[in-house]
């Protein structure tokens, strides 16, 4: 429990393994270090002792000899020099003979010759060197004749000669017994270190296999999960689980918090649109306030409910109850509030939410068949409308409010206010109606009144007079109402302007939400690509194919951000068309390059043709075109099987213009089908598929896959566009989509929707300036050193090993602030990468004080951010920055402007 307890990161477990190796390596060289010394050992025996044995013998031998020698050299001339030799040998033979005994004391065979060379020496001393040496003295010549006729020295020194060579030979024996056993000591340390290195690398392997297969499985349980969470079609309910507590895990954790979020998100948009849907169409308080409870109640799991709505002006506003939800007979609760009294009107008064846990006496209760029960949780939320309050809603509860339920309320608050101050105002025009009828039946009434007596009453002027200024006063009162019925259709009109201004809400989520996306899709989609390159070939073939998939799952997500925000700004009816010259005679040929290898492997012919005579030039917008186009051909061939695909361009004859385009009669109009021979459109589905997220198949175990947008965004521009897509379909036998398109130049010259919401998808290749780009990239980002100035700690590691991988110099500031504080000490960058969005000092300001910078400031600085409008690009640009470049970032884009940039700087 311990250890499961305790963080282990991916770099610890491989210092570890590294480690673990190291330890194996030194014991190795301490082994061999021991070896070594044991070889050093007996090569010294054989170099000093063997040799100083020799040495010796030799020395021994040369005093006998120097002694014998000396001795006759006496005898013959009786100089007593001549014995110098004799004396000096006598003395040391011994010494010598002692170190030589020392030395061989191990070997008691040599030292019994030994033993033999000191008996024969001291009896050549005795019995034939000092002898002859005292006859010579004593001048007995007649002595030393017969001592020489018998010579008995003779035997002794002969004897010593034997005993030298057999002590010569048996050394000898011994020094090679000695090398022949130092051979089979190295022959036993040679195969000692191989054995030594197998079972080194066994253990090496070991750790490395044990270390990568703990953090590649903890890889594959993420990448499986995340694979799992995308077969089923988006289930943001699937969570990531891995045991390990490293890296991984908290990229694991980090990632079921953002599913947890998107989940959550999902879910309370979705009941804030079932909300506003249900209020549409309802023109009274009580029934608005009655579906509202029943609707929002149960979402909030609220056992009870009250809603209290504003009446009254001036002082005697209240707060009434007008509807409740699951009230029980007489009920106790307060029928209304003055404004800040009681909670409910404290709450309005100060526009503020109230969360009570455990009330100790709530007056109403919660009752059902079996049982009477306080609440354990009451919730009281404002409603309000340009910062007034309109509605208070109360709820209680057996279980405590979540978070989500605060979340969800205050959601459903910003939009439903809207709704209230609708309907009341509705209410008040309906009231006034009414008063303006009852007066003018009123004034019809007097008015007859007064004909029929103007005959009686001729006479009574004075009070004729006084009958016409009431008249007269009833006349000025009307007018009154009238001003105040249009005053009040006025009102009418702009409560409608701002229902349509609410209806932009979702599209304006939609686009902020895929905007915050793009941040952490930017590190998945980088170290998905370079997990898929492998360069280093550390991962396996499947591992490849998981990153593969992680990076095409990356580009799906893109993708749908895209389509989603293309969506919502068509919803939003805001979207720029641009209006050139198309080369229709083009369109086949790319159509064939870009599905040519479709067909081919789904074995299906496509053809693509343009009738003669087609006008070769149209007048509208040419990638919008194309995607439409693209849309249409995905589909076919996506449920196409067998048979074929088509693609026909032709001009739309005067009665299909006639009938669909009856605006543009006079105009040329071109009919471009695409035909497939797929699994056909029921009838009843047929304008169903142009919604969105709709399909034919809409089940969750449908066959085919796709988000259902692509024919929703293609009928939205085909109608920007001034066309229109038409379909006919026999199911099981295929369907032709047929887009009439106008050529506006000859419909309306320069005809062009305006808009106030930016292009989200900014394009590098049209609105950056790339004189030539370098293709080899050694020649420029080799040894570069970039400075990237990013707060977001994912796409720091992400950004910072892609750019590693190509020799850059990495240099990381967290934030503007940190980026100068750095740049005071050290300015040898070649290239700024610039986050806009961070933290302490933004991207806008830091380039600013670089652009002030003495030696920074023609530096090239290349901006980063997750908000692509073209107002933030011109910021950029207007800021200081050489270039801009969109998240999530493409690595082959980034690099290509890096070396524009570096080569750019290197010219000047």
């Amino acid at each position: 429990m311990m250890l499961q307890a305790i963080r282990f990161p991916i770099r610890l477990k491989i210092v570890i393994g590294y480690f673990l190796i190291v330890l194996c390596l030194g014991v190795s060289i301490v082994i061999v270090t021991d070896r070594i010394s044991s070889l050093q050992r007996d090569i010294e025996t054989i170099t000093s002792h063997d040799i100083e044995v020799h040495n010796l013998i030799n020395q021994i031998e040369n005093d006998i000899i120097s002694m014998e020698t000396s001795q006759r050299g006496f005898i013959i001339t009786g100089n007593e020099a001549y014995l110098e030799p004799y004396n000096d040998s006598r003395t040391t033979w011994e010494a010598n003979y002692n170190s030589l005994t020392q030395l061989i004391a191990e070997n008691p065979s040599v030292q019994k010759d030994l033993e033999g060379i000191g008996i024969s020496i001291q009896h050549w001393i005795d019995t034939s060197g000092e002898p002859l040496i005292a006859l010579k003295r004593a001048g007995d010549e007649d002595g030393i004749l017969a001592f020489f006729r018998n010579d008995i020295g003779k035997q002794d020194i002969d004897q010593l000669r034997i005993h030298f060579d057999s002590l010569r030979d048996a050394e000898i024996e011994t020094t090679k017994t000695y090398i022949m056993e130092m051979d089979n000591r190295n022959e036993l340390l040679a195969i000692g270190l191989y054995a030594m290195l197998v079972v080194v690398a066994a253990i090496a392997f070991l750790i490395v296999y044990m270390i990568s297969g703990s953090i590649v499985k903890t890889i594959k349980q993420v990448s499986q999960t995340i694979m799992e969470i995308a077969s089923v079609g988006g289930d943001l309910t699937t969570r990531i689980k891995v045991k390990t507590r490293d890296e991984i895990s908290e990229l694991a954790d980090a990632t079921n918090s953002l599913l947890t979020s998107l989940d959550m998100q999902n879910w309370i948009q979705k009941m804030v649109a079932e909300v506003a849907t249900m209020t549409q169409g309802i023109n009274d308080m009580q029934s608005l306030a009655g579906s509202f409870m029943t609707k929002v109640a149960p979402m909030v799991n609220a056992a009870y409910g009250a809603f209290y709505v504003r009446q009254g002006t001036g002082d005697r506003q209240r707060l009434v109850k007008i509807s409740s939800y699951a009230a029980y007979g007489e009920d106790r609760s307060i029928g209304s509030f003055r404004i800040g009294e009681g909670l409910v009107g404290q709450c309005a008064q100060e526009n503020r939410t109230f969360l009570l846990n455990h009330p100790a006496d709530y007056g109403a209760k919660i009752v059902s068949g079996l049982t009477r029960t306080a609440p354990q949780s009451v919730l009281l939320v404002p409603v309000e409308y340009e910062g007034k309050v309109e509605a208070v809603i109360e709820f209680a509860s057996l279980e405590p409010f979540t978070s989500l339920h605060l979340k969800l309320l205050e959601q459903i608050e910003n939009h439903f206010g809207v709704s209230v101050n609708n309907v009341a105002g509705r209410m008040e025009v309906e009231k006034l109606l009414l008063e303006s009828q009852s007066l003018t039946e009123e004034l019809q009434t007097q008015t007859e009144e007064l004909q029929a007596q103007s005959e009686e009453l001729q006479m009574q002027q004075e009070e004729m007079r006084m009958t016409t200024e009431h008249l007269e006063e009833q006349n000025l009162f009307a007018e009154q109402k009238t001003k105040e019925l249009e005053l009040a259709k006025k009102e009418l009109e702009a409560y409608a302007d701002k229902l349509r201004i609410s209806s932009q809400y979702k599209s304006n989520f939609l686009a902020n939400m895929s905007h915050e996306l793009r941040t952490p899709l930017n590190s998945i989609l980088i170290l998905s690509q370079m997990l898929s390159e492998n360069d280093n070939k550390t991962l396996t073939a499947e591992e490849e194919g998981y990153a593969r998939v992680i990076h095409t799952s990356g580009n799906d997500l893109l993708a749908l951000i895209d389509d989603i925000l293309d969506l919502s700004k068509i919803e939003a009816g805001k979207i720029t068309l641009t209006i050139d010259k198309v080369n229709v005679t083009e369109i086949p040929e790319l159509m064939r390059l870009s599905f040519g290898p479709v067909a081919e492997k789904k074995g299906l012919p496509f053809s693509a043709s343009i009738e003669a005579d087609v006008s070769p030039v149209l007048h509208t917008d040419g990638q919008r075109l194309q995607q439409i186009l693209k849309n249409l051909l995905s589909n076919a061939f996506k449920f196409t099987d067998r048979g074929s695909v088509a693609l026909r361009i032709r001009n739309a004859d005067n009665k299909e213009i006639g009938e669909l385009l009856p605006e543009y009669r006079h105009a040329e109009v071109l009919a471009i089908s695409v035909t497939d021979t797929g699994i056909g459109i029921p009838s009843d589905k047929q304008q169903l598929i142009f919604e969105a997220f709709q399909q034919v198949d809409g089940k969750t175990n449908r066959q085919y896959g796709g988000t259902g947008l692509g024919l929703s965004i293609s009928s939205e521009f085909a109608r920007l566009l001034g066309g229109r897509i038409v379909l006919h379909s026999v199911p099981d036998q295929g369907s032709v989509f047929t887009l009439y398109l106008p050529n506006l130049q000859q419909a309306e010259t320069g005809k062009e929707v305006l808009t106030a919401y930016e292009e989200v998808a900014v394009s590098l290749t049209e609105e950056s300036t790339l004189p030539v780009a370098v293709t080899e990239e050694g020649d420029c980002l080799a040894g570069k050193r970039v400075l990237l100035v990013e707060d977001d700690a994912r796409n720091v590691y992400a950004l910072g090993k892609a750019l590693e991988r190509k020799r850059l110099s990495v240099t990381v500031a967290g934030n503007g602030k940190q980026c100068l504080e750095l740049l005071e000490n050290e300015t040898g960058f070649d290239l700024i990468l610039m986050d806009i969005m961070m933290p302490v000092m933004d991207g806008f300001e830091t380039m600013k004080a670089i652009r002030e910078h003495p030696v920074m400031k023609d530096t090239p600085i290349i901006a980063l951010t997750a908000k692509a409008m073209r107002s933030d690009r011109d910021k950029c640009l207007a800021a200081g920055a050489s270039d801009y470049i969109s998240k999530p970032i493409q690595m082959d884009q980034l690099y290509s402007l890096m070396r524009v940039w570096l080569t750019r700087q290197v010219g000047l």
